[in-house]
Protein backbone atom coordinates (compact mmCIF):
# COMPACT_ATOMS: atom_id res chain seq x y z
CA UNK A 1 0.00 0.00 0.00
CA UNK A 2 2.82 2.40 0.89
CA UNK A 3 4.56 1.70 -2.43
CA UNK A 4 1.33 2.39 -4.31
CA UNK A 5 0.88 5.69 -2.45
CA UNK A 6 4.46 6.74 -3.15
CA UNK A 7 4.02 5.89 -6.83
CA UNK A 8 0.91 8.05 -7.06
CA UNK A 9 2.71 10.92 -5.37
CA UNK A 10 5.62 10.60 -7.80
CA UNK A 11 3.26 10.42 -10.80
CA UNK A 12 0.08 12.25 -9.76
CA UNK A 13 -1.27 12.33 -13.32
CA UNK A 14 -0.78 8.62 -13.99
CA UNK A 15 -4.07 7.02 -15.01
CA UNK A 16 -5.98 10.31 -15.00
CA UNK A 17 -8.43 10.90 -17.84
CA UNK A 18 -7.63 14.22 -19.50
CA UNK A 19 -9.65 15.94 -22.21
CA UNK A 20 -7.76 18.61 -24.15
CA UNK A 21 -9.85 20.87 -26.38
CA UNK A 22 -7.92 22.53 -29.18
CA UNK A 23 -5.36 19.73 -29.21
CA UNK A 24 -4.42 19.43 -32.87
CA UNK A 25 -1.38 21.73 -32.84
CA UNK A 26 0.42 24.44 -30.89
CA UNK A 27 -0.21 24.75 -27.15
CA UNK A 28 -2.92 22.08 -27.12
CA UNK A 29 -0.71 19.51 -28.80
CA UNK A 30 2.18 20.32 -26.44
CA UNK A 31 -0.09 19.95 -23.40
CA UNK A 32 -1.43 16.64 -24.71
CA UNK A 33 2.05 15.22 -25.28
CA UNK A 34 3.20 16.22 -21.80
CA UNK A 35 0.07 14.77 -20.19
CA UNK A 36 0.62 11.47 -21.99
CA UNK A 37 4.26 11.45 -20.92
CA UNK A 38 3.06 11.84 -17.33
CA UNK A 39 0.89 8.73 -17.71
CA UNK A 40 -2.50 10.35 -18.28
CA UNK A 41 -5.06 8.89 -20.67
CA UNK A 42 -5.49 11.71 -23.15
CA UNK A 43 -8.48 12.63 -25.29
CA UNK A 44 -7.51 14.92 -28.16
CA UNK A 45 -10.32 17.22 -29.27
CA UNK A 46 -10.40 19.58 -32.28
CA UNK A 47 -12.31 20.31 -35.46
CA UNK A 48 -9.52 19.45 -37.89
CA UNK A 49 -9.08 15.69 -38.20
CA UNK A 50 -5.78 15.60 -40.11
CA UNK A 51 -3.65 17.45 -37.56
CA UNK A 52 -5.50 15.77 -34.72
CA UNK A 53 -4.55 12.33 -36.00
CA UNK A 54 -0.95 13.44 -36.51
CA UNK A 55 -0.75 14.48 -32.85
CA UNK A 56 -2.34 11.18 -31.84
CA UNK A 57 0.22 9.22 -33.86
CA UNK A 58 3.09 11.13 -32.27
CA UNK A 59 1.82 10.37 -28.77
CA UNK A 60 1.26 6.69 -29.57
CA UNK A 61 4.81 6.35 -30.90
CA UNK A 62 6.02 7.51 -27.48
CA UNK A 63 3.88 4.88 -25.75
CA UNK A 64 1.08 7.20 -24.68
CA UNK A 65 -2.55 6.20 -24.20
CA UNK A 66 -4.67 8.45 -26.39
CA UNK A 67 -7.79 8.74 -28.51
CA UNK A 68 -8.77 11.50 -30.93
CA UNK A 69 -12.31 12.83 -31.27
CA UNK A 70 -13.24 15.41 -33.88
CA UNK A 71 -15.58 17.89 -32.27
CA UNK A 72 -16.69 21.49 -32.75
CA UNK A 73 -16.79 22.86 -29.20
CA UNK A 74 -19.25 25.57 -30.24
CA UNK A 75 -21.86 22.82 -30.75
CA UNK A 76 -23.14 21.56 -27.41
CA UNK A 77 -24.45 18.29 -28.83
CA UNK A 78 -21.02 17.43 -30.26
CA UNK A 79 -19.35 18.18 -26.93
CA UNK A 80 -21.81 15.93 -25.07
CA UNK A 81 -21.14 13.13 -27.55
CA UNK A 82 -17.37 13.62 -27.19
CA UNK A 83 -17.63 13.26 -23.41
CA UNK A 84 -19.81 10.17 -23.84
CA UNK A 85 -17.12 8.60 -26.04
CA UNK A 86 -14.47 9.54 -23.50
CA UNK A 87 -16.35 7.95 -20.60
CA UNK A 88 -17.09 4.81 -22.60
CA UNK A 89 -13.42 4.44 -23.49
CA UNK A 90 -11.52 5.63 -20.42
CA UNK A 91 -14.03 6.46 -17.69
CA UNK A 92 -15.01 9.75 -16.02
CA UNK A 93 -13.08 12.90 -16.88
CA UNK A 94 -10.53 13.94 -14.24
CA UNK A 95 -8.98 16.85 -16.14
CA UNK A 96 -10.46 19.26 -18.67
CA UNK A 97 -8.12 21.62 -20.49
CA UNK A 98 -10.00 24.33 -22.39
CA UNK A 99 -7.43 25.39 -24.95
CA UNK A 100 -9.57 25.89 -28.06
CA UNK A 101 -9.54 29.55 -29.04
CA UNK A 102 -9.43 31.95 -31.97
CA UNK A 103 -8.41 35.57 -32.40
CA UNK A 104 -8.04 38.16 -35.15
CA UNK A 105 -5.94 41.31 -35.13
CA UNK A 106 -8.25 44.08 -36.30
CA UNK A 107 -9.42 47.44 -35.01
CA UNK A 108 -13.11 47.55 -34.15
CA UNK A 109 -13.69 50.54 -36.45
CA UNK A 110 -13.55 48.12 -39.38
CA UNK A 111 -16.63 46.34 -37.94
CA UNK A 112 -15.69 42.80 -38.97
CA UNK A 113 -18.73 41.39 -37.21
CA UNK A 114 -18.46 37.86 -38.56
CA UNK A 115 -14.99 37.61 -37.02
CA UNK A 116 -16.32 39.03 -33.75
CA UNK A 117 -18.98 36.33 -33.66
CA UNK A 118 -16.48 33.54 -34.35
CA UNK A 119 -14.25 34.71 -31.48
CA UNK A 120 -17.16 34.85 -29.04
CA UNK A 121 -18.53 31.46 -30.15
CA UNK A 122 -15.25 29.60 -29.66
CA UNK A 123 -13.68 31.48 -26.76
CA UNK A 124 -16.82 31.78 -24.63
CA UNK A 125 -19.51 29.37 -25.80
CA UNK A 126 -17.00 26.62 -26.55
CA UNK A 127 -15.48 26.84 -23.08
CA UNK A 128 -18.90 26.86 -21.41
CA UNK A 129 -20.05 23.85 -23.45
CA UNK A 130 -17.01 21.85 -22.31
CA UNK A 131 -17.37 22.87 -18.67
CA UNK A 132 -21.09 22.14 -18.73
CA UNK A 133 -20.43 18.61 -19.93
CA UNK A 134 -18.15 17.67 -17.01
CA UNK A 135 -18.64 19.96 -14.01
CA UNK A 136 -21.61 18.19 -12.38
CA UNK A 137 -19.86 14.82 -12.51
CA UNK A 138 -16.67 16.26 -11.05
CA UNK A 139 -18.58 17.78 -8.15
CA UNK A 140 -20.46 14.55 -7.51
CA UNK A 141 -17.18 12.60 -7.42
CA UNK A 142 -15.57 15.41 -5.40
CA UNK A 143 -12.58 15.33 -7.71
CA UNK A 144 -11.53 17.12 -10.87
CA UNK A 145 -9.45 19.89 -12.34
CA UNK A 146 -10.46 22.39 -15.01
CA UNK A 147 -7.69 24.37 -16.69
CA UNK A 148 -8.76 27.32 -18.81
CA UNK A 149 -6.00 28.49 -21.14
CA UNK A 150 -6.67 32.19 -21.07
CA UNK A 151 -4.17 34.91 -22.02
CA UNK A 152 -2.30 37.84 -20.59
CA UNK A 153 -4.89 39.72 -22.67
CA UNK A 154 -7.32 38.88 -19.88
CA UNK A 155 -5.39 41.27 -17.64
CA UNK A 156 -4.91 44.31 -19.89
CA UNK A 157 -6.25 46.17 -22.93
CA UNK A 158 -4.55 45.36 -26.24
CA UNK A 159 -5.41 47.56 -29.21
CA UNK A 160 -6.46 45.55 -32.22
CA UNK A 161 -7.65 42.65 -30.08
CA UNK A 162 -10.70 44.18 -28.39
CA UNK A 163 -13.09 41.26 -28.91
CA UNK A 164 -10.46 38.67 -28.02
CA UNK A 165 -9.54 40.67 -24.92
CA UNK A 166 -13.21 40.84 -23.98
CA UNK A 167 -13.57 37.07 -24.20
CA UNK A 168 -10.50 36.57 -22.03
CA UNK A 169 -11.80 39.01 -19.42
CA UNK A 170 -14.99 36.95 -19.40
CA UNK A 171 -12.95 33.78 -19.00
CA UNK A 172 -11.02 35.25 -16.07
CA UNK A 173 -14.15 36.43 -14.27
CA UNK A 174 -15.99 33.18 -14.89
CA UNK A 175 -13.02 31.05 -13.81
CA UNK A 176 -12.54 33.03 -10.60
CA UNK A 177 -16.22 32.69 -9.66
CA UNK A 178 -16.46 29.03 -10.67
CA UNK A 179 -13.41 28.33 -8.52
CA UNK A 180 -15.17 29.80 -5.50
CA UNK A 181 -18.30 27.78 -6.20
CA UNK A 182 -16.67 24.36 -6.55
CA UNK A 183 -13.57 24.45 -4.35
CA UNK A 184 -15.53 22.89 -1.46
CA UNK A 185 -16.66 20.13 -3.84
CA UNK A 186 -13.08 18.98 -4.37
CA UNK A 187 -12.72 20.59 -7.80
CA UNK A 188 -9.87 22.88 -8.85
CA UNK A 189 -10.04 25.63 -11.49
CA UNK A 190 -6.85 27.11 -12.91
CA UNK A 191 -6.41 29.96 -15.36
CA UNK A 192 -3.17 29.86 -17.36
CA UNK A 193 -2.40 33.20 -18.99
CA UNK A 194 0.30 33.00 -21.68
CA UNK A 195 1.68 35.96 -23.54
CA UNK A 196 2.40 35.60 -27.29
CA UNK A 197 3.27 32.01 -28.16
CA UNK A 198 5.12 31.00 -31.31
CA UNK A 199 2.54 28.71 -32.95
CA UNK A 200 1.24 28.25 -36.51
CA UNK A 201 -1.95 30.00 -35.41
CA UNK A 202 -0.08 33.12 -34.34
CA UNK A 203 2.00 33.15 -37.51
CA UNK A 204 -1.14 33.00 -39.66
CA UNK A 205 -2.92 35.77 -37.75
CA UNK A 206 0.12 38.09 -37.89
CA UNK A 207 0.12 37.95 -41.71
CA UNK A 208 -3.49 39.20 -41.72
CA UNK A 209 -3.05 42.12 -39.32
CA UNK A 210 -4.44 45.57 -40.02
CA UNK A 211 -1.68 48.13 -40.63
CA UNK A 212 -2.38 49.71 -37.22
CA UNK A 213 -1.93 46.34 -35.57
CA UNK A 214 1.36 45.74 -37.35
CA UNK A 215 2.74 48.94 -35.84
CA UNK A 216 1.31 48.08 -32.42
CA UNK A 217 2.75 44.56 -32.28
CA UNK A 218 6.08 45.21 -33.99
CA UNK A 219 7.94 43.66 -31.05
CA UNK A 220 6.79 40.20 -32.18
CA UNK A 221 8.96 40.53 -35.29
CA UNK A 222 11.92 40.60 -32.91
CA UNK A 223 11.28 37.03 -31.77
CA UNK A 224 9.86 37.98 -28.37
CA UNK A 225 7.57 34.98 -27.97
CA UNK A 226 7.06 31.93 -25.80
CA UNK A 227 7.12 28.37 -27.15
CA UNK A 228 4.13 26.06 -26.97
CA UNK A 229 6.13 23.92 -24.56
CA UNK A 230 6.62 26.92 -22.24
CA UNK A 231 2.86 27.29 -21.93
CA UNK A 232 2.31 23.54 -21.60
CA UNK A 233 4.75 23.28 -18.70
CA UNK A 234 2.71 25.87 -16.81
CA UNK A 235 -0.39 23.70 -17.24
CA UNK A 236 1.39 20.55 -16.09
CA UNK A 237 2.82 22.40 -13.09
CA UNK A 238 -0.67 23.38 -11.94
CA UNK A 239 -2.06 19.88 -12.52
CA UNK A 240 0.70 18.14 -10.54
CA UNK A 241 0.17 19.99 -7.28
CA UNK A 242 -0.94 18.02 -4.19
CA UNK A 243 -4.66 17.48 -3.69
CA UNK A 244 -5.02 20.28 -1.16
CA UNK A 245 -2.92 22.80 -3.11
CA UNK A 246 -4.55 24.98 -5.76
CA UNK A 247 -2.63 26.97 -8.35
CA UNK A 248 -5.37 29.39 -9.30
CA UNK A 249 -3.57 31.55 -11.86
CA UNK A 250 -0.34 31.33 -13.84
CA UNK A 251 0.80 34.37 -15.84
CA UNK A 252 3.62 33.51 -18.23
CA UNK A 253 5.26 36.02 -20.58
CA UNK A 254 8.52 36.39 -22.50
CA UNK A 255 11.08 38.02 -20.20
CA UNK A 256 11.70 40.90 -22.61
CA UNK A 257 8.08 41.57 -23.48
CA UNK A 258 7.69 45.38 -23.46
CA UNK A 259 4.11 45.56 -22.15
Amino acid sequence: MANQTNKQEDNPLSGKVAVVAGASFGIGAAISKMLAAEGAKVVLVARGEKLLLETKETIEKEGGVVIAVTCDVTKRSEVKEMIRQTENTFGPVDILVNNAGVWHYTFMKYAKEDLWEEIVDVNIKGVLNCIGAVISGMCERRSGHIVNVSSDAGRMPLQGLAIYVGTKHFLEGMSHTLRQEVCHDGVKVTSVQPGPVDTPGLAERVTKMDDECKRRFRYMDEGIKLTAEDAARAVIYALKQPKDVAVNEVLIQPREMPL
